[in-house]
C-alpha cells in the first residue's frame, strides 16, 4: 500500500510493508498531527497502540518508516539522530518497521517546512 506523509508542503510517498503495526496504521487513515523533529527523524503521534515486534531495531536506513511503540508514533529517519553513532540512523529504542519512503530525497526539505503533518492513503 502506498502512503503520502506530507509535512508542510513536502509530500513523501510511503510504501508500506504487511506487518502487524502497518495493517494497524493503515485501517486508521487519513491522520492529522503536529510533529515534531529529533535530529534526522520526524516523528508525531498516531491513535494506534502496537506491541515491539520481533524484528523491531533501533539502527535503520534512511528512508524508513516506523513505529514507536514506547511513544505511539510513526517516524520517518533520513539522517543521524542525537543517539547515534557516525551517521547511523538510530531511534532512542527499538522501533517496528512499518515501510519505506520512496522518493528520500525531499526529506531534508521536511526540516525547513514547520511541523504540521499530513497521513492518507
Amino acid at each position: 500500500m502506498t502512503v503520502a506523509i506530507t509535512v508542510g508542503d513536502v509530500p513523501a510517498e510511503c510504501e508500506f510493508g504487511d506487518s502487524p503495526t502497518a495493517r494497524r496504521i493503515l485501517e486508521v487513515l487519513p491522520i492529522q498531527a503536529k510533529g515534531s523533529y529529533w535530529g534526522g527523524e520526524f516523528y508525531f503521534p498516531i491513535p494506534v497502540k502496537a506491541p515491539l515486534e520481533k524484528d523491531a531495531q533501533e539502527v535503520v536506513e534512511p528512508g524508513t518508516v516506523a513505529y514507536w511503540p514506547q511513544g505511539a508514533c510513526l517516524c520517518v529517519f533520513w539522517g543521524p539522530t542525537p543517539a547515534s553513532q557516525g551517521q547511523e540512523c538510530r531511534a532512542a529504542s527499538a522501533v517496528n518497521l512499518v515501510g519505506r519512503v520512496l522518493n528520500p530525497e525531499v526529506l531534508p526539505r521536511w526540516k525547513a517546512r514547520g511541523v504540521q503533518v499530513a497521513l492518507r492513503p
